[in-house]
Order: C-alpha cells, then sequence, then structure tokens
C-alpha cells in the first residue's frame, strides 16, 4: 500500500524542464489535481515557446487561467478557444485521446555516414546537407510527421545522427524516408539501426498518476537536451505470471520512476511490429538522473525478468543542420 506521505512529494511525468523552485510549487498542489496542474502550465509553456517551466512561467500560467475565468469564456484565453491549455485542440487530452485518437507509429532511425563522403569537397558536401535538411524541414512541417533530430557524434561508434519521427501514418515515415535517401548525402547514409513501435494503454495501473497511462496514446516530444533510446525485451516467464502479481511488481517499478521528475518516460509497444517488445525513450536536460534511474532499477523485482535492454542510445537534440554540420 503506498504511503500518504509519499503521495505528498510524488510528480507526474513531465515533458519540460522545471526549475527546482518550480517543482516545489508543485509538489505543493493537492495530489488529486497535480496532473491537471502540471499538464495546464507545461500547455501554457509551450505555446510561449519556453524550454523550461520557472516559478515566473507558473505565476504567468496562473494570471492567465485566471483572467479567462473572470471574462467567463473559453474564447477569451489567450491562447485561443478550444486550443485553451488543457481543452484540445494540440495538447494532450488524455480523456479525449482515450475515446477519439488512433495509435500513433513511432521510429528511432540511427544512421552513419560513410567515410568517403567526408573526402568530398566541402562545397559539395555543403549542398548535400541543404538538400537533406530541406527534405527534413518540409516534412516536419507538412502536418503528417512530427520530427525531431539528435546527433550522435563522437557519443556512439556506430551511429552520428538519430530521426525521433511520430506518425499516425506508417508509410509517411517511409515516404519521407526515401527521399532523403535520393539526396547526395542520402547516398552515403547507412541505416545502423531502426526501432518502430506504435503507442497503446498500458495493462499496469498507474496508482500514483491515474491518468498518466491515457496519456501513452499520443506522443508529444518535448524539448529536453537528451534522450536515451533502448530496446526493451522481457523474458517469457513474465507474461506467464499472474495479471495481479505482475501489477504487484509494477507497481514498485513505478513508484521508483516517480521520484526522478526531471526524466519523462516515453514507452511504444513493439510486439509483431519489430524484435523487441518494447522501444523507451527518456527525455532529460539531466542525465545524472538518468543514470541514478536506471540504476535504481536495477535493484527492482522487474529487473529479474528482463533479457535485454541494449543498445543504449545516448542522444544530444539539434536543429537539423546543426546535426548535419556535426557529421563534417
Amino acid at each position: 500500500m503506498t504511503d500518504p506521505k509519499d503521495l505528498e512529494q510524488a510528480l507526474p511525468p513531465l515533458t519540460l524542464a522545471w526549475t527546482d523552485e518550480a517543482l516545489e510549487t508543485l509538489r505543493k498542489v493537492p495530489f488529486s489535481v497535480r496532473k491537471s496542474a502540471a499538464r495546464g502550465i507545461e500547455a501554457y509553456a509551450m505555446t510561449r515557446g519556453e524550454n523550461e517551466v520557472t516559478q515566473a512561467v507558473i505565476n504567468e500560467a496562473r494570471e492567465a487561467r485566471a483572467k479567462a475565468q473572470n471574462e467567463g469564456a473559453a474564447g477569451s484565453s489567450p491562447h485561443g478557444g478550444e486550443h485553451a491549455p488543457g481543452q484540445g485542440g494540440a495538447f494532450p487530452n488524455p480523456e479525449r485521446d482515450k475515446e477519439e485518437s488512433p495509435r500513433q507509429f513511432v521510429t528511432f532511425s540511427f544512421y552513419k555516414v560513410d567515410r568517403a563522403w567526408r573526402r568530398l569537397p566541402k562545397e559539395e558536401r555543403d549542398r548535400h546537407k541543404a538538400e537533406l535538411a530541406e527534405v527534413y524541414k518540409r516534412w516536419a512541417s507538412g502536418g503528417k510527421v512530427i520530427c525531431r533530430s539528435y546527433s550522435t557524434v563522437g557519443i556512439r561508434a556506430d551511429a552520428e545522427l538519430m530521426l525521433w519521427r511520430i506518425s499516425y501514418e506508417l508509410d509517411a515515415i517511409q515516404d519521407m524516408t526515401a527521399e532523403m535517401l535520393k539526396t547526395g548525402l542520402g547516398a552515403y547514409l547507412e541505416a545502423t539501426d531502426n526501432l518502430l513501435g506504435m503507442t497503446k494503454m498500458s495493462s499496469y495501473a498507474d496508482k500514483l498518476n491515474p491518468d498518466h497511462e491515457a496519456a501513452r496514446l499520443r506522443i508529444v516530444p518535448g524539448r529536453a537536451k537528451y534522450i536515451f533510446v533502448y530496446p526493451f525485451v522481457k523474458t517469457r516467464e513474465w507474461y506467464l505470471l499472474r495479471p495481479h502479481a505482475r501489477q504487484g511488481i509494477m507497481d514498485e517499478h513505478i513508484f521508483v520512476g516517480t521520484k526522478y521528475s526531471r526524466v519523462k518516460l516515453n514507452t511504444t509497444y513493439s510486439f509483431g511490429l519489430d524484435d523487441q517488445d518494447f522501444v523507451v525513450a527518456f527525455e532529460s536536460n539531466y542525465p545524472q538522473d538518468f543514470l541514478d534511474l536506471v540504476q535504481e532499477l536495477r535493484e527492482t523485482e522487474s529487473s529479474r525478468f528482463t533479457v535485454r535492454d541494449t543498445p543504449t542510445y545516448t542522444c544530444i537534440a539539434r536543429p537539423i543542420d546543426d546535426a548535419l554540420s556535426l557529421l563534417g
């Protein structure tokens, strides 16, 4: 049984980075409404283009909400009618998503450039990079594919560029990839790994944050500097355990995760679609938090049922032009 004192400190999954002062303010919000409060504040911050939630952002969000309530209509919200925080539009709404939204396809594609490309004249390499960047930006702004670009130069020996893509249409991701490969740089790119999954409601109840699982149907990438990605495979013995036994083991696993509020987990499901059971991607501005989280999870009962959780990719978020520039 969860200790009530633990609930006083538990934080919901967060999309953006939060300062320590902002986290302390969030902890003072009653647990029953803490999740919705965090979601509304982050939605406000994202509409302002903020990468981090500070106390000032919280204060501004409160003032904006109070103004909207005083004016008595959602349409008077500074965010504009149905797109106001927590009401719908571009922002996640777990209840709406659970009933209406189809599942998303999610891919993490890793590339390495052929050494021969770096021996080409600089002018030709620059032209190749600009050509691929144009294709990427056109798809990223086209509405069918959510794209995030990352660099692994100097971090992994087997990959130098990672593209995180999310779409309701798998063929859109395929078409984008095919168009990239037709560019000058694409001719020199080797796909060293590709992890495919889909969003899905979890079969385990998150007792600390009950609406967290519904939010998994729709992934909204944050703006954290780092993302840590790896495939995950459990033993067949795990799936043969009775449901209540698995839930009990996962309760401990989930509780450990709530202790690391500056790390956001994105879980996608790969059963039958790819070689792994899941793809897990952790967003954070604090690599030390992710390291400590993984080490602590190794000590939980659920760790006994892990077959594989490698390779682990540490990726640094970069605009596509910067990520390509780092290639040479």
